[in-house]
């Protein structure tokens, strides 16, 4: 099974026939390149043409996030699938204003139905958060009453806010309270670990629409502008509950991460080395992580499921079905 190799280390990326080879001042490590599905780098690398003309034939995606786990941009080879009747197909779902707020608004459906899921899942667990819970199931009822894109991102963006007045009845530990959602630069653990947990969550869904006929610069809950990518941050939106969220809960639940493995910077809390090494071991981990499909009757992975969620937009933009997103039943 192909893997995904983060380069936390500061080197060189190079082409040793047919393998890819990374310098460091102290090691050198040879990767077979029939095993890397895509390279996520934090440390400050340098690489060459013949390298990238290397894994441009491997279609082999390579995500640059910074120091602070800040997503800086992808090295996204030639669109292998990419399909012309796809992207026209897409753009009339986005110019069509009633197409694309059936799409935006699936999006926002898919996640609070699996916010609402994890909560669910709390409360079965003696977590006093079922006001929230109602609030925010009140706040569900009224997507299909939204008339455009800012309405509901507004509805959205009350769901979450709810949403996250239940993490300190979850998590409960002093050193992880959350106060409220803010970014660049976190200014608690916990929103650390949101941050980076998503931007984890943006990479992945990229990578899986690299393997479809989407344009991933063209989506529909997000404003398709000047940004380089759109379309990954709305399907992960669905995802980001039961991937990012649930796994920031259980890394804590389980003491595996702690005060010790964030550092602060630029006035803000970042996740230090050690810290996002036991992170991405765990996303990793959560990513390969099966469950019973209910219709197809068969295990399959997290991964697996973005990529079917992928496929069933495909679907829609066709014509051929409508798009419902995964919700996830525990």
């Amino acid at each position: 099974m192909k893997k995904t190799i983060y380069v936390f280390n500061d080197g060189e990326f190079k082409r040793k026939d047919n393998t890819l080879y990374f310098e460091t001042e102290t090691k050198k490590s040879y990767i077979p390149v029939e095993d890397v599905k895509e390279i996520i780098v934090f440390g400050e690398v340098t690489l060459n043409k013949r390298f990238l003309e290397f894994i441009t034939r491997k279609e082999i995606i390579i995500h640059f996030l910074n120091n602070y786990g800040y997503y800086i941009g992808s090295y996204y080879p030639r669109e292998h699938l990419n399909s012309g009747y796809m992207i026209l197909k897409q753009a009339e779902h986005y110019m069509d204003q009633e197409k694309r707020l059936i799409l935006a608004k699936a999006f926002v459906h898919g996640a609070a139905d699996n916010i609402q899921e994890v909560l669910r899942y709390y409360v079965n667990r003696g977590k006093d958060i079922n006001t929230e819970l109602e609030s925010i199931y009140t706040l569900s009822e009224q997507i299909d009453d939204c008339n455009n894109v800012e309405e509901l991102m507004a509805i959205e963006g009350n769901i979450r806010d709810y949403y996250y007045q239940c993490f300190n009845s979850i998590i409960n530990k002093e050193d992880f309270h959350f106060e409220e959602r803010n970014r660049r630069p976190p200014r608690d653990r916990i929103n650390a670990l949101i941050s980076f947990g998503n931007t984890l969550a943006y990479t992945a869904v990229l990578s899986e629409i690299y393997k479809t006929h989407l344009d991933p610069r063209i989506g529909y809950l997000h404003t398709t502008n000047f940004r380089r990518f759109t379309l990954n941050l709305d399907v992960a939106e669905i995802f980001k509950p039961i991937l990012v969220d649930r796994m920031i809960f259980s890394l804590l639940a389980r003491n595996m991460l702690r005060a010790t493995h964030f550092e602060k910077k630029t006035n803000g809390i970042l996740l230090n080395d050690k810290g996002r090494k036991v992170f991405v071991e765990e996303w990793e981990n959560r990513l390969r992580t099966t469950i019973k499909h209910r219709e197809l009757g068969r295990d399959v992975s997290y991964r697996r499921l973005i990529r079917m969620d992928l496929y069933k937009l495909e679907k829609h933009l066709l014509g051929e079905h409508t798009f419902e997103p995964f919700v996830s039943r525990w």
